[in-house]
Order: structure tokens, then C-alpha cells, then sequence
């Protein structure tokens, strides 16, 4: 157990036991500390599962925070709004002060034509859409999603940013970030932001299949950013359940994915669960985003978290590692699909 509890424990409210289990990292230089857990908000949603179950994602949410979960992301983009929407009526029954909270602006719809507008007349339109739906007066972090998709990083740094700016300034914001598939881009525009921005969030770039984020950790360290590393499951391809059909990656990216499931599956281990806890070993990320829509997975993860791996586990990740994945993976661009995890 650790010694000192976080700036979000609230008596009463959480399972201390839990929350003095979870550790907690600086995420850069905002002052805040996360869990290094933290509760993703695309699978809060029917973005990826058209049979969501809405009560049990609010039971999770629930869950998620008293277990010392306090970092929730969530994007109007997921859902079309639904997943701020079942957040808003989640978090009614959390002290503020519980968690802190981070949306995006940018991403908006399904349709590839409509999908992304970084003007700055939209992003004002989307902050205040964003608070009505979650029923807060400021989240802690606004986020540019997918700079990788923006016309240029000048519309970014020129036209959308400033308008996070605003809402800062205004005390409806706290801290700004970006997001991107991308780590080139990624680094490009948090170096031409000059400490305009304070969070980064890279997905399915530091997993079993792909450690391309570690190209740029010591850049993003020295900026004094912190880093979220999202979707260690690498879009449900690293799980024994695998990919749903709208997956981006290649037939030879998921056949890996198959082969390391069904080992998984004859050893009775959850490759999930050896995801998780792989991508955990990061140990200059602040927090490690996942999708958690039932309380099953997250259980699944937590125990990823507080109790690490079983030396069976161990054994099959190891090998896994020695066997199956070999070489590092990934599926270029994401703006053709619905599916980008973050």
C-alpha cells in the first residue's frame, strides 16, 4: 500500500483500501497526479458496440472511480455526443473534486466528409456543447483530437488552440492537449506549440505490436508534457475476444493478433490482460487509457494493475513475446475508419 493518498480521495466516497493500492504519476508539468489506470470513454458508447449496455456503463464509471481510477477521457466524437451524455449523468452522483476529466473538440462525425472541422467557430461551439452534455462548469483538460487529420498543425497552433486558450483563461479549462495516431506529428506540434500545450495522448503506439512512442518520450519529458498512452489492447486486437470487423489493421496484423489469441485462450491467460500489463512498463507515461464499458473488464485490468501478472502469466507473455510478436506493427493512417481507440 502507498503511504499518502492522491488530491482526489474523498473519504466516504472511495475504497481506500483500493485507492492506496493504485499509484499515481505527475502528468507533466500540470501539478496533477493520475492513476496510472485511466478510464477511456470511447466504449462508453455504441461507437464500437452497437449493444451497449448504458446502466452497466454508468455502474462502471461508478466503480471505476471509488476502485481510485481519478482520469476519465471521453470526445464528442464518441457516440455522436452519447458518451459525454452518459458521462454528464454518471458523474451527477461523484464529488467533483473525485476525479478530473479530460474531452476533445475537432472530431465530430461518422461520416468521413463531415468527420473533422478544427475552425475555431466549431471548437467554441463543440467546449460549450462538450460542458452541457457532462453537466460540468470546467473539465481539466481540453484536447485537439487527431492533429494528424487537421488541413495543417497551423490551422492547430493558429485557429483551434487559441480557442482553448480562451477557455483556460475563462476558468473552463485548465490544461490543453493534442492526440494523434501519428508520433511524428504528434512531437512536430507540441514542439511548435512552445508550452501551449500541456498533455499529449498517443494510441496503440506502445504495445505487444508496436513501441513506435518511444522514438519520441525523452522529447515529450523534456517539454515537460505528459504523456497518456492509450489503447494498449491496440483497438481490441490484443484480446482473446479479438477485432471487431472495423478494425484498420492488415489481414497479416490481425492474423498475429489471432495466433497470440488462441495461445492465450489453450494457456486459460486473458491476452488482454498481458497487454495491459505490457504497456504499463512505460515508465515515462503518466497514465495508460483503456476502454472499460462493464465492470468485468474492469476487473480484468485493475487486477492487471494492483496485482501484476501470475509467474503463469509471466510465462506466456514471455513467450508470446519470443514467438509471436517479433517485429513491430502498425496500420498507417486511421482517417479511413470509424475505429481510432482514443
Amino acid at each position: 500500500m502507498t503511504s499518502t493518498l492522491p488530491a482526489t480521495f474523498v473519504k466516504g466516497f472511495h475504497n481506500e483500501e483500493l485507492v492506496r493500492r493504485m499509484e499515481y504519476r505527475a502528468l507533466g508539468g500540470t501539478g496533477l497526479k493520475v492513476s496510472t489506470l485511466a478510464l477511456g470513454g470511447a466504449t462508453l458508447s455504441v461507437l464500437f458496440d452497437k449493444k451497449f449496455d448504458r446502466e452497466e456503463g454508468i455502474k462502471t464509471v461508478h466503480e471505476a472511480i471509488k476502485s481510485g481510477i481519478n482520469y476519465i477521457d471521453t470526445a464528442p466524437f464518441y457516440g455522436q455526443g452519447d458518451s459525454e451524455r452518459l458521462l454528464g449523468l454518471a458523474l451527477k452522483d461523484v464529488p467533483r473534486e473525485a476525479y478530473y476529466i479530460a474531452t476533445k473538440v475537432a472530431r465530430y462525425e461518422l461520416d468521413p466528409e463531415h468527420m473533422f472541422n478544427f475552425t475555431a467557430a466549431k471548437t467554441r461551439e463543440s467546449v460549450e456543447k462538450s460542458l452541457g452534455l457532462l453537466g460540468l462548469d470546467y473539465v481539466d483538460v481540453l484536447q485537439v483530437h487527431d492533429v494528424d487529420a487537421a488541413p495543417s498543425l497551423d490551422m492547430v497552433l493558429n485557429e483551434t488552440i487559441p480557442v482553448l486558450e480562451e477557455y483556460v483563461k475563462a476558468g473552463k479549462a485548465r490544461f490543453i492537449g493534442i492526440t494523434a495516431y501519428d508520433v511524428d506529428i504528434l512531437k512536430e506540434c507540441a514542439e511548435r506549440a512552445k508550452g501551449r500545450v500541456q498533455v499529449v495522448l498517443s494510441y496503440a503506439r506502445y504495445t505487444l505490436l508496436d513501441n513506435t512512442l518511444l522514438r519520441h518520450m525523452n522529447a515529450f519529458k523534456e517539454l515537460r508534457i505528459g504523456v497518456i498512452c492509450a489503447a494498449a489492447h491496440a483497438l481490441g486486437l490484443l484480446s482473446n475476444a479479438g477485432p471487431q470487423a472495423w478494425h484498420p489493421g492488415s489481414e497479416e496484423l490481425q492474423a498475429v493478433g489471432r495466433q497470440a489469441a488462441e495461445i492465450c485462450k489453450q494457456r486459460g491467460v486473458e491476452l488482454g490482460k498481458l497487454a495491459m500489463y505490457y504497456s504499463m512498463q512505460l515508465e515515462d507515461a503518466a497514465t495508460f487509457l483503456i476502454g472499460i464499458p462493464n465492470r468485468k473488464l474492469l476487473q480484468v485490468n485493475l487486477d492487471a494493475v494492483l496485482n501484476g501478472l501470475t509467474s503463469a502469466e509471466q510465462e506466456v507473455l514471455q513467450y508470446l513475446r519470443e514467438n509471436v510478436f517479433k517485429k513491430s506493427y502498425s496500420w498507417g493512417s486511421t482517417l479511413s475508419t470509424v475505429g481510432d481507440f482514443k
